[in-house]
């Protein structure tokens, strides 16, 4: 089994027929994720084979990430501290809105699809473990703007999904002995209701969300920005801005500063909520270039910031979020999760899981590879694999002891483009997804190869 079929090895369908299937289909998805389903299967029996999978009524998302889901939290015991880091992206199907049955409108009317909300759990080294879990829903036609009114309770708003994502995720670390959970989310998690019902730090899970409501009341009367604008600064830090489309590279230069505060609690008509203490940390650049906004992070924690060196720790966590958005373009653009076609909602919900699983792996490797780069490549890549690439890319036998990772994931990533100069750094998902591709090709060639040799001598 490979390594990416064996995250659905303990795969429960209901039929052992259905199990196989699955796992070889996650396996064929997976050597080419950026084709059609039907592109990606070998001939029309397997395509078909496929297609009647997503419409079996045992074949739910929910089943086909729960095997994955248990092999995360596996990884995860092996570390002290992983973040969990949650966000919402769109699914864009406009083009095929009356192709697809069961979706509904995203920002405007006039565009249509779904919405995903997974948890991705990274070590603060930014290596993804795996999805904890996902969470899609749709919106009803005409709906804009009723989930969000003020005055409609948390539980049927969308933004209740940030709570029920603390919620799981504070259920597993009850779970674990050894490791310790921190939750981290964007703006749109900065919920009263999420502070309220988190825990303290020693019978759960810790959270670090960023800041939407800097104005936010405190019991003492003052708003939580004048209580950081009023202390002292912990540490100052420096580092080096990446270009990025209509913006040049420039070095940014932050204070950070952090104090204790007691939140006020907002009236709500149905319930009373407690008080909540919690740490706010500011990260702000008092001095940007003439022209340039300010880069400043605002965050709020459950935990204590009393040292420079706790102030910057939390602020790498934070820092580690953009692994999701790199997660969302690895499934986006290397897997073309918003080609699919399929002619129902609950036909595209399995097809999606088996996506998120594939670019959960591309991203590991790419991560893996960077940190652990030392790492015998035949930990995540199969023999048959590992010496099939090294016999093109090297262009003679392979050793009998297996290469480094990192050696193997550069090999990969050349097959997609990665030139592998001294200059070149890391390569990234998108040369490491067009490499993955080309290894089936090249170990059923290796393979044929071998047959040949032992039928003629």
């Amino acid at each position: 089994m490979s390594a990416l079929a064996a995250e659905l090895g303990t795969i429960a369908l209901g039929d052992q027929r259905l199990n196989r299937r699955a796992r070889r289909l996650l396996a064929t998805l997976g050597d080419k994720p950026t084709v059609s389903i039907p592109a990606a299967c070998r001939g029309w029996d397997e395509t078909r084979a496929a297609y009647r999978l997503f419409n079996h009524t045992n074949v739910t998302a929910e089943r086909v990430l729960s095997p994955h889901v248990a092999c995360t939290e596996e990884r995860l015991r092996a570390h002290p501290r992983v973040l969990c880091i949650q966000d919402t992206t769109e699914l864009d199907y406009t083009t095929q809105k009356d192709n697809i049955a069961g979706l509904g409108p995203l920002n405007y009317e006039s565009r249509w699809g779904l919405y995903l909300h997974p948890t991705l759990a990274v070590t603060p080294e930014r290596v993804p473990l795996g999805l904890l879990d996902a969470h899609t829903w749709t919106r009803e036609p005409g709906s804009l703007g009723e989930a969000k009114a003020p005055s409609r309770p948390l539980e049927d708003k969308e933004s209740v999904r940030w709570v029920d994502g603390f919620a799981r995720v504070n259920t597993l670390a009850e779970q674990l002995t050894d490791t310790r959970l921190t939750y981290i989310a964007d703006r749109e998690g900065d919920l009263y209701d999420l502070f309220v019902e988190a825990p303290c730090p020693e019978q759960g899970a810790d959270w670090l969300v960023r800041v939407q409501h800097a104005d936010r009341g405190l019991v003492d009367g003052r708003s939580l920005r004048q209580a950081l604008d009023a202390a002292p600064v912990l540490t100052q830090i420096s580092f080096e801005r990446p270009a990025a489309k209509g913006r040049p590279a420039r070095t940014v230069h932050q204070q950070l500063k952090a104090v204790r505060v007691t939140l006020k609690p907002p009236t709500r008509p149905d319930r009373t909520l407690a008080e909540v203490t919690v740490t706010a940390l500011l990260a702000t650049e008092p001095n940007p270039p003439a022209g340039e906004d300010p880069l400043d992070w605002l965050l709020l924690t459950n935990l204590p910031v009393d040292t420079p060196e706790q102030a910057c720790e939390k602020l790498a966590w934070y820092l580690c979020r953009w692994q999701v958005e790199v997660y969302f373009k690895v499934l986006k653009s290397g897997c073309r999760v918003e080609q699919l076609q399929l002619e129902t909602r609950e036909r595209l919900e399995p097809a999606l899981a088996f996506y998120m699983i594939i670019a959960w792996r591309v991203l590991y490797l790419t991560m893996l590879g960077r940190e652990c780069p030392e790492m015998p490549c035949d930990s995540v890549f199969a023999d048959e694999e590992w010496q099939a690439v090294y016999l093109v890319t090297q262009r003679k036998p392979p050793p009998d002891t297996p290469p480094s990772l990192d050696t193997m994931v550069r090999m990969v990533a050349s097959l997609g483009g990665f030139l592998n100069r001294k200059g070149d750094g890391f390569p990234g998902p998108k040369t490491l997804w067009i490499g993955l591709q080309r290894i089936p090709d090249f170990v059923l060639a290796l393979d044929a190869q071998r047959s040949i040799g032992e039928s003629y001598g």
